[in-house]
């Protein structure tokens, strides 16, 4: 009988997990949220929590209806309709890795300067995320600096479709195109919430704030039939407590309080919850993944695997200056335990400074890291045919398994290279020039931009968008 060996990384028991839920329940009945918009306080008060000024206090019955009330499971397609993944379930589905996140500066593949993030960044952005295997979905990966603001949401969502098929993360820097965004999305591709290919990404303001502007984009995704991703960024001993513990039940409480908002907007509503925690270095004014963050990301995941919901959580992105020791070593942190843990999605892979430069070299680095993390993950068969007996018994004591009929079998399976870099000794390093891995890195991202190609729509779907904006800003 076969068995999987497979390693597996859990962060909280079963009492801690009911710990950290009780906690974030007293937060919410006696603490409670602000909540900045009156209409979403009216819209708390009807769904039967208390209102006390501009706070609002959720009695834990509210919050285990919501729990109950929204879906286990979403499933994702890819804007031409097929299915491509479902997030829950954690026992059958692996963690969902996106390119992308706000960056406002692009770093050049070959140079690591670094320059405002353009039009023209943002296509080659979502392209490589198209083309690169390991990556599931694309995030918006900038924010356009080179057009007027009342347009560059418009344009970034057009560039968006048009350059992948893949499903889309996307997030909107100007709030009042928010829903003039969401029309061209659906005539682009549809009705946005039958066969959901395009997941919004909203954030409270932590600690224990809802916007006025979170709350308006999420109705009105919410009555598209949309599911969306509501998380929050912690930083601890900033804008969370300095413990990791306290830092924990306070994102949870945020998380479950916009749960319960859009439970009561929509009851059944897809909602897709998640942490990025960070630390917040004081001495450089910087934010950055450290081990305690990754354990809070673990746990964050493990919470959502027990209320039975969908997770996203964080990318490991923002250490390093370039594709470089600092930014490797979070990358690696980051998608191995992810792969090992109950993490959903990782959504945001890619940016370098805290996350305001975004890296292509990082991005395709990235892709092998997450290949491999994967394969880690997945283990290895246990069973007589993995074994081999016969093999061992044939070749016996002081012989070799070079031709062995499981070698012979077997190895053209087993990939011992990538493409980035060969397998060189140290003779053939030193004959090549000893060459630096980061210089064929950079080349081998340069040459991949260079050659991707655009989906076969592409024109037609630019040609639809275009006409669009340019009707809602005529020049």
């Amino acid at each position: 009988m076969m068995s999987i060996v497979r390693p597996k990384i859990t962060v909280l028991n079963s009492e801690q997990i009911a710990q950290v839920h009780q906690y974030s329940l007293q937060i919410l009945s006696t603490t409670g949220i602000k909540v900045r918009d009156s209409q979403t306080r009216s819209m708390f008060l009807e769904g039967g929590c208390k209102i006390k000024d501009s706070l609002v206090l959720i009695p834990p019955e509210i919050i285990e209806w919501a729990i109950t009330a929204a879906p286990a499971t979403i499933d994702v397609y890819d804007r031409k309709e097929n299915f491509v993944f479902q997030l829950g379930n954690c026992s059958k589905n692996q963690t969902r890795f996106g390119i992308g996140v706000t960056n406002l500066y692009y770093q050049d593949v070959l140079t690591d300067t670094v320059e405002p993030f353009s039009r023209k960044h943002l296509q080659t952005s979502v392209r490589l995320g198209n083309t690169l295997p390991d990556f599931d979905i694309v995030s918006t990966p900038g924010i356009i600096q080179d057009l007027p603001a009342n347009t560059a949401d418009l344009y970034a969502a057009l560039e968006m479709v048009a350059n992948t098929v893949k499903p889309l993360v996307f997030l909107v820097s100007e709030h009042r195109l928010f829903n003039t965004v969401l029309d061209l999305m659906e005539l682009l591709a549809g009705d946005l919430g039958s066969h959901p290919c395009f997941i919004p990404y909203f954030n409270p303001i932590t600690p224990l704030v809802l916007n006025s502007e979170t709350s308006e984009k999420m109705t009105a995704c919410i009555q598209r039939g949309m599911p969306l991703i509501y998380s929050n960024y912690g930083m601890s001993g900033a804008t969370t407590p300095i413990t990791p513990a306290g830092t924990l039940a306070v994102l949870n409480a945020e998380l479950l309080a916009g749960l319960v908002f859009s439970q009561i907007v929509k009851k059944g509503t897809p909602v897709i919850l998640g942490s990025q925690p960070a630390g917040f270095d004081m001495k450089n004014m910087l934010t950055l993944y450290t081990p305690h963050t990754i354990l809070l990301n673990l746990a964050c995941a493990e919470m959502m695997a027990h209320y039975n919901l969908p997770h996203a959580g964080t990318s490991g992105s923002g250490t390093g200056w370039g594709p470089d020791l600092p930014a490797s070593g979070t990358q690696w942190m980051n998608h191995l335990t992810g792969c090992m843990g109950n993490v959903g999605m990782a959504p945001f892979v890619g940016g370098n400074f805290d996350s305001l430069a975004f890296s292509p070299t990082l991005v395709v680095y990235a892709d092998l890291i997450i290949h491999q993390a994967r394969l880690f993950s997945q283990g290895f068969p246990l069973d007589d045919d993995s074994v081999g007996l016969t093999d061992i018994s044939t070749t016996g004591p002081g012989g070799n398994y070079l031709l062995s009929d499981l070698t012979c079998r077997l190895y053209r399976k087993i990939d011992y290279s990538n493409e980035i870099w060969p397998g060189l000794s140290l003779e053939n390093w030193q004959t090549q020039g000893s060459p630096k891995a980061v210089d064929l890195l950079k080349t081998y991202t340069n040459q991949l931009i260079e050659t991707m190609v655009a989906p076969e729509d592409h024109g037609r779907i630019m040609d639809l968008g275009e006409a669009f904006i340019s009707k809602q800003h005529p020049s």
